[in-house]
This record gives C-alpha cells, structure tokens and sequence, in this order.
C-alpha cells in the first residue's frame, strides 16, 4: 500500500501541529495533496481508469473546500500550506 501509517504520521508531523493531530487542516491539507500526487501518477499511465479520475476529482473538490474555510479563519495559516506544499493558488 503506498499509504502506510508511519508515512501518515510523517506526513502530519511536518504539515500539522503534531503527529496525532489528524484533524488540524495543515494535516488534512497537506495528506489530501499526497493522495492527489499519487492518484495523478497513476492515471498517467491508466488514462482509462475512470473510477480513479472520479476519485481524484472529488478529492480535489475536498481540498479546495479546505483551503477555502482555512482562508476564511486565517489567511496566514493559508498562505503558509500554499508556499510550504507548494500548490499554486
């Protein structure tokens, strides 16, 4: 599995505020990105797996609702994931 929990733990230790804090946006933000990654590697060789692109859509949608509500509450957490995961908006 490319997800393990110790890269999960990875993950949220460096993008959150602790390795068990799974619920902080930063965390979220910064798996969601890692999961959009992986996901976009395999549809460029599977350009036909269309239950994966519809995955991937939808994980995109959560993201950018997460960004959203994290630019609302505090923009300087918001543009510290964006230039730290470096996403584009």
């Amino acid at each position: 599995m490319y997800l393990t929990k110790e890269k999960k733990e990875e993950i949220f230790a460096e993008h959150g505020s602790s390795k068990t804090n799974t619920g902080s946006a930063e965390g979220q933000i910064a798996l969601f990105s890692h999961r959009i990654n992986h996901l976009s590697d395999h549809l460029k060789s599977n350009r036909k797996d269309y239950n994966t692109e519809r995955s991937l859509v939808k994980l995109v949608g959560k993201r950018r609702s997460l960004l959203d509500y994290l630019k609302a509450k505090d923009i300087a957490r918001y543009r510290a994931i964006v230039a730290k995961l470096g996403l584009r908006k």
